[in-house]
């Protein structure tokens, strides 16, 4: 059965979905209600068909090198692996590591200082960035218009040939909000279809008894602002949330990420400082800065055996969603953006 637009259901007794058009959007029952409103953004397959061939296409740089996919691989959970910090036209660098993309439907702010308060202007930052994309808005729109693909695409899309920011920034949401991980050995436990082992039970416990209040289940995220204690890095300089409010309190704090497909995310960190989970443990352990700003919940050292260090990373690896990882449906439109001698 389906309901009218907008209407949320249970299916079964494992997930939600919410119904639009022709295209759904499935998510567990035991995840929390989604904070993008779609009453502002119908979705539709041909919307999604649409931002998903925008986000691969270097069309929106300034020299067509560097598209969203350059540093959100669809193999990496949407991160970027291959450098610490990321990179753009030019080979310029940026000053902090590409986060995963998925769940963003659960998230009412994004970059790793909050700087971009709704999903639909987040890509306009990375767009005229001079050190990303490098580009102007208006440049794209005429780059698009005077394309062999995107009139007919934004005409399926938007029942009309006018092609403009707002339509371009919504299709690209409407991708993203499609990149749902919600198939981890983590989430056939909640399901009811596996169970964790030994070993991985044991992490469980560890983890809710020192991570949860941060990094809060099923999410894995409270996608708040926190100072993890971490020591600053002297040649990027990075006060996190600081430099947007330039209140005191906010000196570095910085995004609260999700925990999920961690296999695939690395390096970690902001600033991509750390290579293994391991060294993540370590500096929790060991390594904790002490500041006014610092979180909480950090005041001391978390305190953990080498056993109960495995334990840990044992469940944290229930995390990983291969199922989402290599979802067809998520990665390079082949059909859409290569020419037939490609």
């Amino acid at each position: 059965m389906k309901l009218k637009h907008y209407s949320i259901l249970i299916c079964g007794s494992l997930s939600m979905a919410l119904y639009v058009s022709s295209i759904d959007f499935k998510y567990p029952k035991y995840f929390p209600s989604i904070e993008y409103n779609t009453a502002n953004n119908t979705p539709s397959a041909e919307k999604v068909k649409l931002g998903r061939a925008l986000f691969y296409d270097p069309i929106l740089s300034k020299d067509k090198t560097i598209s969203c996919a350059s540093c959100h691989s669809p193999y990496n959970a949407f991160a970027h692996t291959d450098h610490d910090l990321s990179h753009g036209i030019n080979d310029q660098i940026g000053t902090r590591n590409a986060p995963a993309l998925f769940n963003l439907a659960w998230q009412k702010s994004f970059m790793w200082d909050g700087a971009i308060n709704h999903l639909d202007m987040q890509a306009l930052f990375p767009i005229t960035h001079p050190k990303e994309m490098g580009e102007t808005i208006e440049k794209v729109l005429d780059k698009l218009r005077n394309s062999n693909i995107y009139p007919k695409l934004f005409l399926n899309a938007f029942k009309d040939s006018i092609i403009e920011t707002e339509k371009l920034l919504k299709a690209l949401s409407l991708f993203q909000l499609t990149l749902i991980s919600s198939n981890s050995k983590y989430d056939k436990v909640q399901k009811g279809l596996e169970q964790f082992s030994v070993q991985e039970k044991k992490g469980h416990a560890l983890f809710l008894k020192n991570c949860n209040s941060c990094h809060t289940e099923p999410l894995f995220s409270n996608y708040n602002f926190a100072n993890n204690g971490l020591p600053m890095d002297s040649t990027l300089n990075d006060y996190g949330r600081w430099g947007i409010t330039h209140q005191s309190k906010d000196s570095l704090l910085f995004k609260t990420p999700s925990l999920r497909n961690l296999s695939f995310t690395s390096p970690y960190m902001h600033d991509g400082r750390f290579k293994t989970l391991n060294q993540v443990l370590n500096h929790y352990i060991k390594g904790i800065e002490k500041s006014e700003t610092l979180s909480k919940d950090l005041k001391s050292n978390i305190l953990l055996t080498s056993n109960e260090r495995a334990d840990i990373i044992a469940f944290l690896l229930t995390l990983n969603d291969k199922d989402f990882i290599f979802d067809h449906k998520h990665q390079f439109p082949r059909d859409l953006l290569l020419k037939p001698e490609d």
